[in-house]
């Protein structure tokens, strides 16, 4: 059934699903047929921190794993490829991520395929693989070189967010341009416009989660591909830096881009920074202790959340909360500019009922009980990310 709704998005001539379609199937069908795509998971960074190995079955220690991504009905993963602003030799980092991903791949060549185009991407779909690719979290990563920005993207990298909180050299994150008043330079530099340039030369997406503002104008100027938010919600629902404004939506939507939405609680739901200062005030002994220690700051939060898991349990936002985000999108500039991007193993607690990659189907639920269209909802799932993927490739 893949391969109808693959022909569907492919075939302009394609009769499209009636408006009310979904009511005359359960959700789940409509889940499983459709091609999901999650454009932001970084259980690389653990297994590069931590040694996971997330062929093996991880239930109760990470959101992902091999067999829960088939049991979600998961299509496509977008792993990102992520170290610290501040880390020394963020490049053989990032390559030491890529490794282990291909090191699962070759162990796993009937589950999964690493794919380097559209074309690969439906062909391990259509073989019931999970489709692989990298998405390189952070310009830092590159380290001002735009020859390793070219290997990252030989060794199957598909976007490069341009900067993450703590920005590279050649463009200002939205941490920079929020919290640092006297920054003599915003926004991309003539190095970061190259990078942007070469990028679409390649046909490596563009995104600006992450970016500061002004970093956000440059981009959408000079690119000539749609560009993507690989991970971000919307600010006019909750006043978080990371988010997106308004006109920022509306300029994806105006360069045929796609916003993937984020499941961070902080991003989705107004009143969870509020619970989690409280949270961290009553614990900050304990914090301290371990970051003294020499725990790293995000996995000292993550031990916290988990010792804790009763008092976290109820700082978690309703799932209504993400598909207020959603929501809001559509309403503002259509359904063909939305999708998911979890930051599954990359945020600390998760939305009530999306306890993991096995719940995905949850959002189908919701987006069926919301009277979305089957279509729509195939849209969501994911064809609104394929088609920006296709529109960047690089016709040989």
């Amino acid at each position: 059934m893949k391969k109808l709704i693959l022909l569907c998005i492919v075939i302009a001539s394609c009769k499209p699903a009636p408006e009310k379609e979904a009511e005359n199937k359960s959700y789940e069908d409509i889940h499983f047929e459709a091609i999901v795509v999650d454009t932001h998971n970084d259980i690389l960074m653990k297994a590069a921190d931590n040694g996971v190995i997330f062929d093996q079955d991880l239930t109760g220690k990470t959101h992902s794993d091999l067999a829960r991504w088939k049991k979600g009905g998961l299509d496509v993963q977008i792993f990102s490829v992520y170290c610290d602003g501040g880390a020394e030799n963020a490049y053989d980092y990032a390559n030491r991520e890529m490794d282990s991903l291909d090191a699962v791949v070759s162990r796993n060549p009937d589950k999964i395929a690493k794919v380097a185009n559209y074309k690969e991407m439906m062909a391990a779909v259509n073989d019931n693989k999970i489709a692989a690719m990298f998405g390189v979290e952070g310009g830092h990563m590159i380290e001002d070189d735009l020859a390793k920005l070219e290997a990252l993207y030989n060794r199957g990298a598909r976007y490069l967010t341009l900067t993450h909180n703590v920005a590279p050299t050649w463009a200002t994150s939205a941490a920079d341009e929020t919290t640092n008043p006297n920054l003599e330079q915003k926004g991309l530099t003539d190095f970061g416009k190259q990078v942007v340039k070469r990028m679409n030369e390649l046909g490596m997406m563009v995104d600006i989660s992450h970016v500061g503002e002004q970093t956000f104008k440059d981009v959408i100027e000079i690119t000539t591909k749609p560009i993507i938010a690989s991970h971000s919600s919307v600010y006019s629902l909750v006043a978080s830096r990371r988010n997106l404004k308004d006109e920022q939506i509306k300029a994806i939507a105006k360069n045929e881009g796609v916003i993937m939405v984020n499941f961070h609680p902080g991003f989705i739901d107004s009143s969870f920074d509020g619970k989690e200062a409280a949270f961290l005030e009553k614990h900050s002994a304990e914090s301290d202790s371990l970051i003294k220690s020499g725990m790293d700051e995000w996995y000292t939060l993550d031990y916290l959340y988990n010792k804790y898991s009763s008092e976290t349990a109820v700082m978690r936002p309703l799932l209504s909360m993400l598909m207020d985000h959603i929501d809001y999108i559509v309403n503002l500039v259509g359904i063909d500019y939305v999708g998911l991007g979890s930051d599954f193993d990359g945020i600390n607690l998760t939305p009530q009922q999306l306890d993991d990659v096995t719940t995905y189907p949850l959002i189908t639920k919701a987006l069926v009980e919301k009277g979305y269209s089957e279509e729509d909802i195939v849209k969501i799932l994911g064809s609104n990310f394929l088609r920006v993927l296709k529109a960047n490739e690089v016709s040989n």
